[in-house]
């Protein structure tokens, strides 16, 4: 990050908390000092060519005979509903989602995959080190300058009726510090250590300093995302839908640029709507690398907020009337469109049979956007450990060894994709530290029988959960509140047996517990505990007895 990024976060940091004190209007004070401190950064130059790295397998082997290919696609926000392949699909399933349904159909549907953590970017610690991001600190989602601040300083919105709670105690770190140790080994470093040419496309959010960056994490080369807007706001070929409702959308607006950065260089315009940048980009890098193995991880940042689509993709969703769900809608056809192009470009160039493709999403859809079927039939939302926030698409497609229409029923976790990328590129896991992660293909081929893990568990400060046996504990202290349930006989959590079983309440409790005094200290602390509503999405008031959690960021 540049000296003038730090010195302007800091100034910005300092006002928003001058303006907390002591102004009226203050919110939209607020965002008007986002706004220019925004506008302080150095400029974002114009669109940029990218000539990506092309190489061939000297030892002369087909692509057949070379270890596989391996293709890790991220969503970010993406909700359980929005697919179509288990029936759903946002907007009544009217927009379908072939591409990304054809992964699992053709391939292994992990149903009860489960992502590492309620928000981003603890779920993308776990991918890309195998392990809890807790045991190396990783608990808490890094938030750019003036983020805490702002929402700290926000009067509480109409409708919430549970304050933030503000920790007075925590020193600020800064933001370009928050991030995944050096000293965790990365699968993309593991690769290539195996002689993949490693490729990163996207969102990163595991730190921007000190060695963090993907380019020093074992990427070969990192197409950045180094802001959030998908196109200028202000665009002829974009459509925006604002949510005055949420404060983080309103700080995104304010804040967000449109820009990327490759291998460290400055920031510049992508080529296009960010979805289908990403997309046209990942395709050359199929093409540059075809004569050689290589991982390709990419992070996109569809469907998260700011609400932005392509003109024509929203005027080709004319039969959807609610103006925000028609937006959201058009983001997530850009988004499948753009996994169909990834898969029909292995396709052409001979590289299909023997590619691993995993696709999965850091998070459930996140209630704030205000769509109250994103995660249906789960309870809960991005920003809980409720099924809606943590159960997630977890598909695996590997011609040459998985056959299609395969389901494994067992909870699986996003550390366990590390594993599996690691073992089809015949790379030992690292074993001078605990490793959390388990290759699934033997599970998806029926080699293997059992289950990959007997507990998993989450945590980020006042929610924590454990899953033991079918059993589900969530926790969230403050309030105090315990939940139990028996996701056998209710995978949609309606049911509440913590009354009724003081026994497993005690014996998850306890394996909560064992689980938590093997995990390190937080690197970052927790600037703000926040209420989230478990069954109302953000666009409806709350109400007295409707049961809530806080979550700890």
């Amino acid at each position: 990050m540049s000296r003038s990024l730090k010195w302007a976060g800091g100034i910005l940091a300092f006002l928003l908390l001058v303006v907390m004190v002591a102004i009226p209007y203050r919110v939209e004070i607020a965002l008007a000092l986002v706004g220019f401190v925004s506008k302080q950064r150095a400029p974002v130059g114009p669109n940029q060519d990218i000539a990506w790295s092309t190489g061939a397998d000297m030892s002369g082997r087909t692509p057949e005979q070379r270890p596989p290919n391996i293709v890790l696609i991220l969503a970010d926000d993406l909700g359980w509903n929005d697919l179509t392949f288990g029936g759903g699909g946002v907007a009544g399933g009217s927009v379908p989602t072939p591409h990304i349904d054809s992964i699992a159909a053709e391939g292994v549907n992990f149903t009860n995959g489960y992502a590492a953590n309620g928000t981003c970017a603890p779920s993308r610690a776990a991918l890309m080190s195998g392990r809890y991001g807790t045991r190396f600190g990783f608990e808490f989602t890094p938030a750019p300058p003036g983020m805490m601040q702002f929402g700290a300083l926000r009067p509480t919105p109409a409708g919430v009726l549970r304050p933030l709670i503000i920790n007075e105690d925590a020193e600020a770190v800064p933001y370009e510090s928050m991030g995944m140790p050096t000293s965790e080994i990365t699968i993309a470093e593991l690769l290539r250590e195996r002689g993949y040419h490693t490729v990163h496309i996207g969102k990163w959010h595991l730190g921007r300093s000190k060695g963090m960056l993907p380019e020093d994490q074992g990427f070969d080369e990192s197409l950045l995302m180094s802001s959030g807007l998908y196109l200028p706001e202000d665009h002829p070929d974009v459509v925006n839908s604002k949510q005055d409702f949420d404060p983080i959308d309103q700080f995104l607006w304010a804040a967000m640029r449109f820009a990327a950065s490759f291998n460290g260089g400055a920031d510049f315009q992508p080529d296009g709507y960010l979805t289908g940048y990403y997309t046209e980009q990942a395709v050359e890098v199929i093409e540059a690398n075809k004569d050689r193995p290589f991982f390709l991880y990419l992070a996109h940042w569809a469907p998260h907020t700011p609400l932005q689509a392509t003109r024509e993709d929203y005027e080709a969703l004319s039969h959807i009337e609610n103006h925000r769900e028609r937006v959201y809608a058009a983001m997530i056809r850009s988004l499948d469109r753009g996994v169909g192009e990834v898969l029909d470009a292995l396709e052409r160039n001979g590289l299909d049979e023997n590619t691993l493709v995993l696709f999965t999403s850091d998070n459930g859809g996140a209630g704030y956007i205000g769509l109250p079927e994103v995660n249906r039939p789960f309870r809960g939302w991005k920003i809980t450990l409720f099924e809606g926030g943590i159960h997630v698409p977890f598909f695996a497609r590997w011609p040459a060894r998985i056959a299609p229409g395969t389901e494994v029923d067992a909870p699986v976790h996003h550390f366990d994709m590390y594993a599996t990328m690691a073992a089809a590129a015949g790379a030992a896991l690292p074993d001078d530290r605990e490793m959390d992660g388990v290759d699934l293909v033997p599970f998806a081929t029926g080699s293997v029988s059992g289950v990959p893990h007997d507990a998993l568990f989450w945590r980020s400060g006042a929610s924590q959960s454990a899953l033991v046996d079918g059993w589900k504990l969530n926790v969230s202290d403050p309030p105090g509140r315990r939940w139990l349930f028996d996701l056998a006989s209710d995978p949609n959590e309606q049911h509440d047996l913590s009354q009724e079983r003081p026994d497993k309440l005690s014996e998850l409790e306890a394996a909560l517990a064992a689980h938590n005094a093997a995990q390190s200290d937080p690197a970052w602390p927790s600037l703000l505990s926040m209420p989230v509503n478990i069954d109302k999405d953000r666009s409806r008031p709350d109400a007295p007895d409707d049961e809530y959690i806080y979550w700890s960021n």
